[in-house]
């Protein structure tokens, strides 16, 4: 098979030709279709998150047909076109498991991080933890759901029902939850770097009542935001913009540190909590969330030896949506 392989921390991946896997007891091999270019991929590939152990392949916005099963694949057969998500991977015996919340399992497994990704022709994937997707799915729309679209509608729930919604970043997941609020009714503020006129301009094609700088004020205040980006010091500021009893959700795997700030702007009750990772009923609702939403993704799709480019544009801000890598 072919793959993009993360040799050296920091360093670009190197194209390799290695070894189809075979599908072990309870997963399934699969032909990858394509794979998404996610910001926690850029994560792995800098080091910023802890224990990545090169080799590596990268990627967890998998979609593919599967080509194989092992025995216990469950109702999965040859033929079938299914996604892996970030979370590759539950004990099923710790507390969190037992408790419907996988996602913070004490012994997890990562897709792309602690078993190889789909930066690549082929992977294998553990069967439970695949979601099945349409056969008339479009390949390359469908990848960034598998983690943009899921970990932003996990930070949606999370940030409550309040009507006017700020969404700090606006990338991949942003202009993925964007479209789900506005199709609930909510008023969504999208904030960017500062000065990106392309990415408040693509904001408000998707629905945004208001787009405007990262440091700058809402026209008025919101009743919670989700923090995207990450870039500690958007905390305060996010604070800042919500109301009282309002909350700040942070969004992302890792973020830089977030600075002091003074009391008073956690004060009326605001609360400030983070999302981590996903569960499989996460999956469920989100997919059939997005079918009624009617959800459309940008994408710009890219070659697999071209996964080094991908990151770079990602890295750069020069996306309006996401990468997708096509093998």
């Amino acid at each position: 098979m072919r793959a993009m392989v993360l040799e050296a921390i920091g360093e670009p991946l190197v194209p390799k030709t290695l070894a189809t896997p075979t599908a072990r007891r309870g997963e399934v091999l699969l032909r990858i279709e394509a794979c998404g270019v996610c910001r926690t991929d850029l994560h792995v590939v800098d080091g910023e998150l802890p224990q990545v152990r090169p080799p590596l392949i990268p990627g967890h916005e998998i979609v593919g047909i599967v080509e194989a099963v092992g025995e216990g694949a469950g109702t999965l057969a040859p033929g079938m076109r299914v996604g892996v998500p970030w979370l590759g991977g539950s004990c099923g015996d710790c507390t969190y498991c037992r408790t419907e919340r996988e996602n913070l399992c004490d012994h997890p497994e990562f897709t792309g991080y602690t078993r190889p990704g789909g930066f690549a022709s082929h992977v294998t994937a553990r069967a439970a933890y695949c979601i099945r997707l349409r056969d008339d799915s479009d390949a390359v729309a469908t990848a960034p759901l598998l983690c943009a679209g899921l970990i932003g509608w996990r930070c949606l729930q999370r940030a409550g029902a309040g009507r006017r919604l700020g969404l700090y970043g606006f990338g991949a997941a942003a202009h993925i939850v964007a479209q789900v609020a506005a199709r609930q009714g909510r008023e969504v503020y999208a904030f960017t770097r500062p000065g990106d006129a392309t990415a408040q301009s693509f904001a408000r094609s998707l629905g945004a009542a208001w787009a405007g700088d990262s440091n700058a004020p809402p026209p008025q205040p919101l009743d919670a935001a989700i923090i995207f980006a990450p870039v500690g010091a958007l905390v305060p500021l996010a604070l800042q913009a919500v109301r009282k009893g309002g909350r700040v959700v942070c969004g992302g795997i890792h973020m830089s540190d977030i600075p002091t700030f003074p009391y008073r702007l956690l004060w009326e009750e605001r609360e400030l909590v983070s999302v981590a990772n996903l569960t499989r009923r996460d999956a469920s609702e989100f997919f059939a969330a997005a079918e009624t939403a009617g959800i459309r993704t940008a994408t710009r799709a890219y070659p697999l030896e071209q996964a080094n480019q991908a990151l770079a544009d990602l890295r750069e801000g020069r996306l309006s949506g996401a990468a997708v890598l096509v093998p």
